[in-house]
């Protein structure tokens, strides 16, 4: 059974030990754009400055493996070219429990974060910027539902509307 909760400062040490996991740091440390204490700070901020993000650990049969987080895209500064804003979530996910990797985990991930979003009221959308390499990410996505709706951004949407099931 997957379960998400929200993180908390226990979940610290484990989450800078899986942001430092070769299969995840490649995605996560981006020289230029965002680095591993970033991401730190970011989660650190969370109920101060950063309270417009919403960070969970992901859980499998009791036990964390994997992290994910969303926001409200008006709330945050980024270029988001021609997607309409208006009821627009982001998604950001990882499973870091090396042994949890290749199980369909982060398509289960994936999902429960998405039906949670749209269960809030004003959520229409949910997107997911993806590396153009991360081929495994990709695939999660687009098994969920997800369709690619930016090349140029590597920039995949999901409709409430168009949501399976």
């Amino acid at each position: 059974m997957l379960e998400l909760r929200l993180i908390n400062n226990n979940d610290l040490p484990l989450m800078e030990s899986w942001l430092n996991k070769a299969h995840v740091k490649k995605w996560y440390d981006i020289p230029g754009e965002c680095s591993i204490d970033d991401w730190m700070s970011e989660i650190k901020w969370r109920n101060d400055e950063l309270q417009f993000l919403t960070h969970l650990i992901v859980l499998h049969e009791g036990h964390p493996i994997g992290f994910c987080q969303y926001y409200k895209c008006v709330d945050s500064d980024e270029d988001w070219g021609a997607l309409p804003l208006t009821g627009a979530y982001c998604i950001n996910y990882l499973i870091g429990n090396e042994s949890s990797l290749g199980k369909g985990l982060g398509k289960e991930s994936i999902i429960r974060l998405v039906n949670n979003i749209f269960s809030l009221p004003d959520a229409e959308r949910v997107v997911a910027d993806v590396d153009e390499d991360n081929k495994a990410s990709k695939k999660a996505l687009l098994s969920s539902g997800f369709v690619l709706f930016d090349a140029m951004r590597n920039r995949y949407i999901i409709e409430k509307t168009k949501r399976p099931g």
